[in-house]
């Protein structure tokens, strides 16, 4: 008995601990605005997709509306490799949500930045439908100074 009472205290933390969220899915990116002094609007943003399941997310996607610079990597020069590697962007690791809001807190990236230890960035959010909202609200730095947003689709 006590082993059956010990399996379905395992069995429901498991399920608690998978329990999806208003993020779980797969979402392309659609449109990207940024404010301040450089702000622009991408309505036809190069591809990009935001993954969540219950506790992990992960992302990857291209800054910008033209496609990167094309290169051959084993004979590309410094500057050729620059430019294809710095309007991309991807990190994957652990969230968590609380009402509007989802902390990111990255396990790898593409920035070694975003693996410092402690290291974490805070979003708001709405889901419509099949539409995600998501805003830059602060980093583990501070406040987000020209917030960015992107419109997502969920694809699955």
């Amino acid at each position: 008995m006590k082993f059956l009472t010990t399996l379905a205290l395992f069995a429901g933390v498991a399920a608690a601990q998978s329990k999806p969220t208003a993020l779980t899915g797969v979402w392309r990116i659609t449109e990207v605005t940024t404010t301040g002094p450089r702000a622009v609007k991408f309505s036809n943003p190069q591809p990009g997709l935001f993954m969540f399941t219950a506790k992990h997310y992960s992302m990857m996607w291209v800054h910008g509306e033209k496609p990167r610079a094309d290169a051959d990597v084993s004979k590309a020069t410094d500057a050729e490799l620059l430019a294809m590697w710095r309007a991309f962007s991807a990190q994957s690791g652990t969230y968590e949500v609380s009402g509007a809001t989802v902390t990111l807190r990255p396990i790898t990236a593409k920035s070694t930045v975003n693996m410092r230890p402690g290291r974490y960035l805070t979003y708001s959010f709405k889901v419509e439908g099949n539409t995600l909202a998501i805003s830059t609200v602060r980093t583990s730095e501070g406040p987000t100074e020209n917030p960015e947003t992107m419109k997502l689709t969920r694809v699955e």
